[in-house]
């Protein structure tokens, strides 16, 4: 709630108007009468779908992730970014491209794609990486900590 989303989103609007090429997607709250609901996932090619929804009850009939409150979409999500990332991946451009992951954290880590798709898209050349990570609450996010402590990465603090 600091407003790396926002940030992500000023960004992304930069380097689109100064037609620089940019993929990825964000992660957006969805409200309803005020409160919030769950998040949604945007991609910057204008496709959107669920993340996470607040769960009606707490009975887990089917396996069923949750962080909280919210029950994600794991399928929803995977169907929404995965081909994105793999497009980024093996994208044969020699010019730079810059991919958005807003955000890498603990919903989406759920999907072993997604890790997988991150780390290649991170280890690929070509490809600069404009990402969020949540400051470690609790127990470390073995990815994130993985992303935080690279030497190829350069954190900022959005407060």
């Amino acid at each position: 709630g600091v407003g790396k989303t926002t940030l992500i989103q000023k960004v992304t609007q930069a380097l689109k108007s100064s037609g620089i090429p940019i993929d990825g997607f964000y992660t957006e709250e969805v409200r309803e009468g005020g409160r919030r609901t769950g998040f949604d996932v945007v991609t910057l090619s204008g496709n959107r779908g669920p993340l996470s929804r607040v769960s009606s009850d707490s009975s887990t009939s089917r396996r069923e992730y949750r962080v909280g409150q919210y029950v994600v979409d794991l399928v929803s999500f995977e169907h929404l970014v995965l081909p994105m990332l793999r497009n980024v991946n093996h994208g044969g451009d020699a010019e730079k491209r810059i991919c958005v992951i807003d955000e890498i954290g603990k919903m989406e880590l759920f999907s072993q794609a997604f890790i997988q798709a991150v780390r290649q898209t991170l280890t690929g050349s070509g490809t600069v990486v404009l990402g969020t990570i949540p400051i470690p609450k609790g127990k470390p996010l073995d990815l994130v900590e993985e992303i935080r402590s690279r030497k190829d990465v350069k954190v900022f603090n959005v407060s």
